[in-house]
């Protein structure tokens, strides 16, 4: 798993994903944010690599859920 920044030009990037979600409501959102991990998931293709990401995630997710 690549844990160092790889997208050429991240900024842009993160606009494009903003503009993606631009005046969707929450769920539709969420249904998109859904699909995307999942076309993601299938450019990877790599299950220990997807395994492994998610437990980053998951970890992330609770370290800062425990942050004061």
């Amino acid at each position: 798993m690549r844990t160092t920044p790889n997208i050429p030009d991240p900024d842009a990037f993160y606009e494009a994903l903003l503009d993606t979600h631009a005046g969707l409501p929450a769920t539709e959102s969420h249904a998109l944010n859904a699909r995307l991990v999942l076309l993601l998931a299938n450019q990877i293709g790599d299950q220990g690599v997807l395994l492994s990401c998610l437990e980053t995630a998951r970890d992330t997710a609770a370290h800062r859920r425990n942050d004061p």
